[in-house]
């Protein structure tokens, strides 16, 4: 199921893509802006420049005086991380969560409503919630499932004979695991159970859909005339949280879970209609387009859960908008304003912001619960003109307002701001948003308002956007681009941009190639596919990636998937940990005294292109081979802790501390 992260190109519009303004940026430099500039946007701050391809990398930086060089990568079936720190595994896929009598079964034969009563599939996104401010012992993890992976998930039997109970026992590993976690001097973290706090929210739980776009009649189905109620969430990607105690679980790749065909173009522009295997629609009828054509529109949204009353109902916020949502990072504007940035991951998608109507009161929690229902809606567009400094580039936010923004209000296809919400990329088509390469997690500067966000990659980059910045026909590797608003204030329509870095391989291309990456990548902590991102406490930077880990061609010497820490202002760069065979490393939080870092290892076992893939018999496709075989290519884990029960490979979250017990960010 990897290749849902891999969707056909659904862009409608001939918007600008953003190569194509990288490109203006760098001729109107080289025409007239002199080298230091040229260098400054497309390279790394002055720190790193000065840096060389054989530099073990260690630079002073007061932030990363706890990370003083780089741990080498490996493409072997366990997590490794820099010297001084221990790492164990909670929380592994199958694990009973509610009570004990629905335990991990290592034939892979748990049934259906076993599995709603375990800890969910592929773990992505994540936050903690501490019971109080000085309570450092005791709090909520939510926790998000992304996907499953057939071959691991059923066993033997794999897909056939396919039956609804298979079905159900798919859509009951996705979801939100709600998990009360406690520390204790001998064992550390682990699950309380049972608690009253414990809680899976899956692919089946009702929930409601609510503000401007709530009951229309594209949300409306035979088993939900008034348009308002769901049952599940789905594909789970990454997540934000709110100053009022809420988690936000984000709907990214929902268009495979549907099939029987639909011709609809507003499905088209989703991708909606290819069957990505799942195969539910077969055996459950919500999900066959051909009888229940509008509930790929109840999908797509950021859904905001309380995860210290399990008897609430979460809640799909349509004021926010439909696409597929990879994070929604918070903050609030110095008038009290909530501004919400998201990322809409696929190839030539969009960056979105969003901005309350309301004022967020910190004083009165519950006037705050709906704050995330009325509110302003933008789209970005980034251009090559330079600010008056000439050290940044212009951009502007776009309003997606069926009213107030003429080109949406000519717009026949798009007739009410409920459909402007259902069909958000569609809108960004129209109002000329700059088509990027698939933007995915967002993060914002504790300590200023600048924010980042990663632009995986783009596979189908065409040979005619080759440019300085992008100097490839493929954008195998990605980057990190960052921005701020004029005045620091996020409601503001005009901000200004650069990039942070550019991901890239200087083992396989020579320096001043751009496909070597910017000056910050060096042998020592290149990477592809930066994908998780997110800011600790002091401003560090966490990049965690998700792409190839072949370990050849371009990724030579890249290894597994692998998590770095960034010193933002210096432009340095450090690989703090790497991950096990077939994994994608995602989702981090804090404990909130600053002793434990989360980490999440998503779908270990993922054996295709990865160079310790097993040899298959003839005629024997990988993925039913490993379902009779599941230990044959991982058994990670229980391979590398074996207090966790084995049989196959298991998503589980990392516990990553300092071996003294120190704050794990603390000088050594």
């Amino acid at each position: 199921m990897k290749a849902m992260k891999d969707n056909p190109v659904t862009r409608e519009a001939e918007n600008h893509t953003f190569t194509e303004i990288v490109d203006q940026v760098r001729r109107r430099l080289l025409q007239g802006a002199g080298g230091a500039t040229l260098l400054s946007f497309f390279a790394s701050p002055a720190a790193a420049l000065a840096r060389s391809l054989d530099d073990p990398g260690t630079t002073v930086s007061s932030l990363l005086a706890a990370f003083p060089r780089s741990i080498p990568t490996h493409s072997h079936d366990y997590v490794t991380v820099m010297d001084g720190y221990v790492v164990r595994a909670i929380l592994p896929w199958g694990d009973p969560l509610l009570d004990f009598s629905a335990s991990w079964r290592p034939d892979a034969s748990a049934s259906a409503e076993e599995q709603a009563r375990q800890i969910g599939d592929n773990h992505d996104g994540m936050h903690f919630f501490p019971f109080g401010p000085n309570v450092y012992d005791q709090g909520l993890l939510a926790l998000n499932h992304e996907y499953t992976n057939y071959e691991y998930l059923f066993g033997k039997e794999y897909t056939e004979p396919w039956t609804r109970e298979k079905a159900m026992k798919a859509i009951n590993a996705h979801g939100v695991s709600i998990v009360h976690l406690q520390r204790d001097g001998q064992s550390g973290w682990r699950p309380v159970i049972p608690s009253r706090y414990n809680r899976r929210i899956t692919g089946d739980t009702p929930m409601v859909l609510t503000g401007p776009a709530a009951g229309h009649p594209l949300l409306r189905t035979s088993a939900d005339p008034t348009g308002t109620q769901v049952r599940g969430t789905l594909n789970n990607c990454a997540n934000g949280f709110t100053p009022w105690g809420t988690y936000l679980t984000c709907e990214e790749n929902f268009n495979g879970y549907f099939g029987g065909g639909s011709t609809d173009p507003l499905h088209q522009r989703y991708g909606i209609g290819k069957d990505n295997g799942y195969r539910w629609y077969e055996v459950i009828e919500r999900f066959d387009l051909r009888r229940e054509p509008n509930e790929p529109n109840r999908f797509g949204w950021v859904v905001e859960i309380d995860p210290f009353d399990p008897q609430s109902t979460p809640k799909k916020r349509t004021a926010l908008g439909r696409f597929k949502h990879e994070n929604a990072a918070v903050t609030i504007a110095p008038d009290g304003r909530v501004v919400v940035y998201m990322g809409d991951d696929e190839r030539y998608e969009y960056l979105y912001r969003f901005v309350s109507h309301g004022r967020y009161d910190p004083g009165n929690p519950a006037a705050n619960r709906d704050l995330l229902d009325s509110g302003d809606l933008y789209v970005a567009r980034f251009t090559a003109d330079p600010t008056p400094d000439g050290q940044r580039f212009r951009g502007q936010w776009i309003l997606l307002d069926k009213e107030r923004n003429p080109l949406l209000a000519a717009e026949a296809r798009l007739p009410t701001q409920a459909d402007v919400l259902i069909h958000a990329r569609l809108a960004g088509d129209v109002v000329g948003a700059t088509k990027m390469d698939r933007p995915e997690w967002v993060a914002i500067h504790p300590h200023r308002r600048e924010v980042y966000v990663t632009l995986t990659n783009n596979n189908r980059r065409k040979a005619s956007e080759v440019d300085a910045a992008n100097p490839r026909a493929e954008n195998l590797w990605g980057q990190i681009l960052r921005w701020q608003e004029n005045g620091g204030d996020p409601r503001v329509d005009e901000f200004s941009w650069d990039l942070f870095v550019l991901a890239g391989n200087p083992l396989v291309y020579p320096r001043g190639d751009a496909r070597a990456g910017s000056a910050a990548i060096t042998k020592d902590n290149l990477f592809n596919s930066p994908d998780g991102l997110g800011f600790d406490a002091a401003g560090r930077l966490w990049i965690l990636t998700d792409g190839s880990y072949s370990n050849a061609g371009p990724y030579q010497g890249m290894g597994n998937n692998q998590m770095l820490v960034a010193d933002p202002d210096a432009g340095l760069i450090r690989r703090f940990l790497v991950g096990p065979s077939g994994c994608e490393i995602t989702g981090l939080t804090w404990s909130n005294d600053g002793r434990t870092m989360f980490v999440n290892v998503q779908h270990p076992g993922e054996a295709e292109g990865h160079p310790r893939a097993p040899a298959l018999p003839a005629g024997q496709d990988l993925a039913t081979y490993l379902a009779a075989h599941p230990t044959a290519f991982s058994e990670w884990p229980h391979s590398q802790f074996r207090e966790l029960g084995g049989g196959r490979p298991r998503s589980a979250t990392l516990v990553i501390e300092r071996a003294d017990g120190a704050p794990v960010f603390a000088a050594r």
